[in-house]
């Protein structure tokens, strides 16, 4: 099993959820609104007067060969609109209930 943590601008929440469904993913954790900044390029998305926008964050929990499927779906929706943000990030889950 794998955790994909997603981060994005939440212009692409349609876009995430989608992704998500198209690829039989059926429970997540979600997070609006939260702050972050790029550590390569892009606008800081902060809530502010000067940066107005902001990120939502998704994790879910998938089967090792689902990994590369949602990974590479993604990949192609970032580089449609690389200014939004999206990040994925993969970790290994050791044991769960």
């Amino acid at each position: 099993m794998k955790a994909i943590l997603i981060t994005y601008n939440q212009a692409y929440y349609d876009d995430i959820a989608k992704v998500l469904n198209e690829h039989g993913v059926k429970g997540y954790t979600e997070w609006d609104e939260i702050k972050g900044h790029g550590s390569d390029k892009g606008e800081p998305h902060l809530g502010t007067h000067a940066w107005p926008t902001l990120n939502n964050a998704v994790i879910t929990i998938v089967p090792d060969e689902a990994v590369d499927g949602i990974l590479q779906t993604l990949r192609e929706r970032d580089e449609k609109a690389p200014d939004l943000g999206l990040r994925a990030f993969v970790w290994n889950i050791e044991n769960m209930i």
